[in-house]
């Protein structure tokens, strides 16, 4: 029996490939844009780790956080100065950036910036929103919803790759579990890469609690690295973290966010996973030419 993962499509995603023959591809920063400091020191150690030890790393950051539990909690800085922040550290790091947009209008200026369009969870049936993103030619990430199964999938990949686009990733990102909460069916993993686009776990909104504490999400940090490892050992072509420095003062989704200076030694631990699940097929990143 043939257990290595089934080699996907591979996005180019800036400079360097997701999926494929490639090697575990890293996206990972705060769940949203504190300030341009907070923002760039993160991108700044991020960086240095990932090149450090050879990993592909995409950087994360959203400009606004439209899904909150409260009026009260903290978006963003919005899209305008958001994507002047994202569009420095991009230029003065050298790095790929993902955010989400959320809505028809956001797509455009954002396409200016970003390398990875991202659908966040709770839009990922909006028509409408899909072929925009489709349209500016820019690899997307799709984040499943809570709400579907990993087969309902077919059903966006159809709707992009209608509309012109061939560099679709796919998130699996929990499913809801009851009230509050979520599990992880690693099972979306293998299903979702039979669509033959790159699959991506995230190991962080995996273990939101959405809603839990009243007026804002709670979550099982500590379990982060059990997923993680989880995902790679299943298979998974990337992986999607929210990383902070100190996740109890974070503005936005703390409980669930890695802390970063627990990330060397799990990416060590989940290079090493990667290349024995892959086998002869764990090599070196190739560029996106």
């Amino acid at each position: 029996m043939n257990n290595t993962p089934k080699i996907t499509h591979p996005v180019p995603t800036g400079a360097f490939n997701i999926g494929g023959q490639n090697p575990l591809a890293l996206i990972a920063g705060p769940c949203v844009i504190e300030s341009e400091k907070i923002t760039r020191d993160i991108a700044e150690k991020l960086k240095r780790i990932t090149e450090d030890m050879g990993v592909p790393f995409i950087f994360k950051a959203s400009y606004d956080k439209a899904n909150r539990s409260s009026i009260q909690s903290f978006r963003g800085p919005g899209m305008t100065e958001g994507l002047k922040i994202l569009q420095k550290i991009k230029t003065d790091l050298s790095l790929p950036i993902l955010s989400d947009v959320h809505k028809e209008e956001e797509v455009e200026p954002a396409a200016e910036v970003l390398d990875v369009l991202q659908i966040p969870a709770f839009l990922c049936r909006q028509t409408d929103l899909l072929v925009k993103a489709a349209s500016t030619g820019k690899p997307i990430n799709v984040k499943k919803g809570q709400f579907m199964a990993p087969w309902d999938m077919k059903n966006v990949v159809n709707k992009l790759e209608e509309s012109g686009s061939k560099n679709i990733l796919l998130t699996e990102r929990g499913a809801t579990f009851g009230y509050n909460n979520l599990v992880v069916d690693m099972r979306s993993l293998v299903l979702m890469r039979e669509y033959g686009y790159p699959v991506i776990f995230d190991s962080t909104h995996s273990l939101q609690q959405p809603g839990g504490q009243g007026t804002k999400s709670g979550g099982q940090r500590e379990m982060i690295p059990d997923l993680a490892r989880g995902a790679v050992a299943v298979g998974c072509d990337a992986l999607f973290m929210e990383i902070h420095p100190d996740p109890d003062q974070a503005l936005s989704d703390g409980p669930n966010m890695l802390k970063l200076d627990l990330l060397p030694e799990l990416l060590e631990q989940l290079i090493t996973l990667d290349q024995i699940v892959r086998g002869p097929l764990a090599g070196k990143a190739t560029s996106k030419d």
